[in-house]
């Protein structure tokens, strides 16, 4: 019977197999990192139209289409979403999986970053408002330059949060033939017929990013503490 350690050189050194992991996994932080990136510029738009709208009552149509954008993409599975871009909108042209998986993580954070920073720009006082008319700013600079500053310090940890969630999220790529992480794992998994160590593997991967990045976000949240009380 093999040992741990044959079954461990079985699985990720003969033939190399543990490129599998390493190339999912960039993949994966190329899909998580870009995907972020067009989530909160995404989700910046769309709440400021939507606060915008709740304040002032201006920019009706755009929030209407804001809240139609939200009701669909929160309201549907990530991975309903990926199908469809792939297999529907973009049926007809030949186009890289991995800016697929992008665009369509993408806009799913889009929606949930929208909402955090939405809330975030709601919980500002409307004293702040006053304030930045009384200096002589528009209601465009009073956003810019007090209201955005303010929201984003206090969404900051959500946001962080966010972005954990889209990694985990992003394991389902491989629903389009994209070797991400977790695909990288499978395909080790049909060549060896032995599921426990690659899928593992995958887990204890996403497992450190993961508990990195919380400690991360946690170290955050005490700094904007402890500025806070300064």
């Amino acid at each position: 019977m093999d040992s741990f350690f044959d079954k461990l050189h079985e699985t990720f050194i003969v033939d190399d197999r543990w490129k599998y992991l390493v190339n999912g996994l960039k993949t994966t932080l190329i899909i998580t990192i870009f995907a972020v990136m067009i989530g909160m510029v995404l989700g910046f738009l769309v709440a400021i139209v939507r606060s915008t709208h709740d304040r002032t009552g201006r920019f009706k149509i755009m929030n209407l289409i804001c809240k139609l954008y939200l009701t669909v993409i929160r309201g549907t599975p990530v991975m309903v979403q990926l199908l469809i871009i792939y297999y529907v909108i973009f049926a007809s042209v030949r186009i890289d999986k991995t800016l697929v998986g992008i665009i369509a993580f993408g806009i799913n954070s889009g929606a949930y970053v929208a909402e955090i920073v939405r809330s975030g720009i709601m919980s500002i006082d409307k004293g702040q408002y006053e304030a930045g008319a009384s200096l002589g700013l528009n209601y465009s600079k009073t956003m810019k330059h007090i209201i955005l500053p303010q929201a984003f310090k206090n969404v900051l940890p959500a946001l962080a949060n966010e972005c954990i969630v889209l990694l985990k999220e992003t394991s389902v790529a491989g629903y389009i033939a994209l070797e991400d992480l977790t695909k990288g794992g499978d395909i080790i998994r049909s060549i060896t017929y032995e599921p426990f160590l690659p899928l593992l593997a995958v887990a204890i991967i996403y497992l450190v990013i993961v508990v990195g990045l919380s400690a991360l976000v946690g170290k955050l949240e005490r700094r904007l503490k402890k500025s806070d009380r300064g």
